[in-house]
């Protein structure tokens, strides 16, 4: 009986010491929806706790952008500067393991405006709405035969309840004259959830400027070609994004999206060109003017999903269709002044170009659980991909016309099969794929027969996971990936100038890369180290081909490349004290690009590097310094190489209002250089030259971000849907 009693007692005093507890949390704290750290201080105790911002998978490594705290007041390019494997320079190009080469999903799936915009879209969005941003190292056989170099996945915030609406708003704007603008809502309706954004970016010609000189020298004559252009393109880019989910009942969800942006640019420039003997005697010169007055690009994807989950845990039927549509408009003009023993008769040059990209995907996967860690994925795809071309190029002079058209048809079947294991510290995955797929093309202005490729390829992928320790796990994986030639390289129209003959190649086929790599990763309290080696090669890649005839430069494709590339990344991030973060991150790699048919080759070392401290500072400020760019040279293809370049930036930023709601921000880039420049050298070939390409470096801007509602939802997805990134080549924002 007196136990009871004292049982009792002890039980009421930890009840009523909790509720105190709780209100003592509620009066000193306010933590809101995306607070991803908090402090409580209760009789000169303080507790901290946080959560770890990388996380390794057996597929992909991912950044928890929600719990950064930097999240709530910067943009997801910002949040890329630290991802693992993802270099951003300052202008904003993004690089994934190591290669500007790679495809962008939203949720999962493939997002066609995200892949060919992401330098646009997401310095825009704010990461407030982002929940983690992923690097997929081993996408699976489900779609890893249609991969790229890399696949960068960016994953929303999610949810199944809303508290009102949320939103987002966010401007910026440089002193280059360009506007960014991004505002996205969600909302909900009973079962139904509806979730939009808009997206604006201006161009400026301060903004865009490209300086560009070329030194080139011809072997077989001696000849020396100089030329300098200066070309801007002001313009604006609209990007729209719709989506809805239906939740049918607790089994069956139903979710439908809609986007594509449109973009009108004004590019125009002059430049000068002449030719000299090798004893410096001039022999030809001109000058020359250009603009495009009808350059537009519009496209369009939409996609639905019906996603059944049975009564079985974690089982999952998946059944979608994807359209995907591009239209390209290029009306370019040249005017030819100043002409001095120009070896061309004609004074005028017109270039109209109509390029029209159809793409139809149906896919189905069934995802099963065969028993506890084991885990089977099936599925089955089909493609219908259609490019069409019409190209005209009009010389004023001699009368000289061309009109070609041309029809390009890509039909792919494919099956595969992927089986996960995972049990204590180990996890596996293997998988294998196979596809047929069928090229035609033909010519409707009957200029040539037409002609069909039939393809089979059997894709395997495998990886291997060791968690060494809670803190420390190792990972080795082998994938295979296929690329397939787009409409630009496959366009056999000619394009003419004075100094540059080019035309793509119908006959191109699909190549073959292969890619194997170990990563080690220890994540801690204070430090979050990751070291990777490995290696990526194929030896029938699609690259250009380049020769001289007559001190004239000829360009096409060919499926002749052989590359090999050794890699060494590294990332490092390190928190010595409370307010302050270090990040390094960069990738040496050792690169051979190879023409055997032509015995040229180029190869070297080179180290991609970004480097960044911020620090909290008082009354709220926080400051970032970073620094970034390549040192060394790497091959461009078997006839270029590129030069070292570097950039650095500087920020200071102050959130107000409650939960840090809206916050401002100021930023420095390469304050001290009013240009920043990028240099080739062509080292194999018919001649040899450097290229280098001045843009706009110096610039301050102001960014204001405002969030309004709760963070409590987003528009559901599908948990598998379509990804095809399989395409190089395509038609791309020029």
């Amino acid at each position: 009986m007196r136990f009871r009693v004292l049982l009792c007692l002890s039980l009421l005093l930890a009840v009523k010491a909790g509720g105190l507890m709780a209100q003592t949390q509620s009066d000193s704290t306010s933590v809101g929806n995306d607070s991803i750290a908090w402090n409580k201080e209760l009789d000169g105790v303080v507790v901290k706790a946080q959560r770890q911002l990388i996380k390794q998978d057996i597929d992909r490594i991912g950044y928890d952008v929600q719990a950064d705290e930097e999240a709530k007041t910067q943009t997801v390019m910002d949040m890329l500067r630290k991802v693992p494997m993802v270099t951003v320079d300052g202008e904003d190009n993004i690089q994934v393991k190591g290669n500007s080469n790679f495809k962008v999903y939203k949720n999962g799936r493939l997002d066609p405006s995200l892949t060919r915009n992401a330098k646009q879209m997401l310095k825009s969005m704010p990461a407030s709405m982002v929940k983690r941003i992923e690097v997929i190292t081993d996408p699976g056989a489900r779609e890893d035969a249609e991969g790229v170099d890399a696949v960068l996945n960016i994953v929303m915030l999610d949810g199944s309840k809303l508290g009102g609406v949320t939103g987002a708003v966010n401007l910026n704007y440089n002193t280059l004259n360009h506007p960014n603008f991004y505002t996205s809502l969600t909302g909900q309706a009973g079962r139904l959830l509806l979730s939009g954004s808009y997206i604006y970016g201006g161009m400026s010609s301060k903004d865009t400027e490209n300086i560009q000189t070329t030194e080139r020298t011809f072997l077989d004559t001696g000849n020396r070609l100089y030329s300098h252009t200066n070309s801007s393109n002001p313009g604006s880019i609209h990007t729209v994004d719709l989506s809805a989910s239906y939740d049918i009942d607790s089994l069956n969800l139903l979710s439908a999206s809609l986007g594509g942006y449109f973009y009108d640019l004004n590019v125009q420039g002059d430049g000068q060109t002449s030719l000299s003997a090798p004893s410096g005697q001039p022999i030809y010169s001109f000058s020359n003017r250009y603009w495009m007055p009808g350059y537009s690009h519009l496209s369009w994807h939409g996609r639905m999903d019906f996603e059944h989950k049975t009564r079985r845990q974690g089982e999952r039927l998946t059944l979608s269709y994807m359209l995907a549509l591009t239209r390209q408009h290029t009306d370019q003009e040249f005017v030819y002044s100043d002409m001095v023993n120009v070896p061309f008769d004609y004074t005028n040059s017109l270039m109209t170009e109509r390029e029209r990209f159809t793409e139809h995907t149906l896919q189905a996967d069934w995802l099963r659980p065969l028993s506890k860690g084991h885990r089977l994925e099936l599925g089955a795809k089909y493609i219908d991909r259609n490019n069409n071309s019409h190209n005209t190029q009009e010389l004023a002079g001699p009368a000289w016309q061309t009109d070609e058209q041309f029809d390009h048809t890509t039909r792919v079947m494919a099956a595969y099969a992927d089986y996960t294991y995972s049990k204590g510290k180990w996890a596996a995955r293997a998988g294998l794929r196979y596809e047929y797929s069928y090229m035609r093309g033909s010519y409707p202005d009957g200029s040539a027969e037409p002609f069909a490729h039939r393809l089979s390829d059997w894709v395997p992928q495998a990886s291997l996971k060791y968690q060494l320790t809670e803190a420390q796990s190792l990972k080795l994986n082998y994938t295979t990936s296929i690329n397939r030639p787009g409409i630009s390289y496959l366009n056999p129209a000619v394009y003419i100038s004075p100094s540059v003959v080019s035309q793509g190649n119908p006959l191109l086929v699909s190549s073959h890369t292969q890619r194997i790599s170990l990563i080690y990763m220890y994540v801690g309290q204070r430090l979050t180290l990751q070291l990777a080696p490995g290696c990526h090669f194929f030896n029938n890649g699609i690259t250009t081909v380049q020769t001289a005839e007559d001190d004239v430069r000829y360009t096409t494709y060919d499926n002749v490349q052989h590359y090999r590339r050794l890699t060494f990344e590294q990332y490092a991030q390190w928190k010595p004290f409370d307010g302050t973060t270090f990040v390094l991150s960069n990738t040496l790699r050792y690169e051979h690009s190879e023409n055997p048919n032509l015995g040229y080759r180029t190869f070297g070392w080179s180290d991609n590097f970004y480097v960044n401290l911020t620090q909290k500072l008082p009354w709220k400020l926080q400051l970032s310094l970073s620094s970034y760019g390549k040192i060394g040279h790497n091959p461009v293809n078997v006839y270029s190489m590129q030069h070292s370049w570097y950039g650095y930036y500087a920020s200071v930023q102050r959130s107000f209002l409650k939960d840090d709601r809206l916050t401002v921000r100021l930023t420095a880039n390469d304050p001290f250089n009013r240009y920043t420049s990028h240099t080739n050298e062509t080292v194999n070939g018919d001649y040899h030259d450097y290229t280098t390409w001045w843009n706009r470096g110096r610039q301050f801007a102001i960014s204001i971000g405002w969030r309004f509602g709760s963070l409590k939802a987003s528009v559901k997805k599908a948990e598998r849907s379509i990804e095809n990134d399989d395409v190089v080549g395509g038609i791309q924002k020029k």
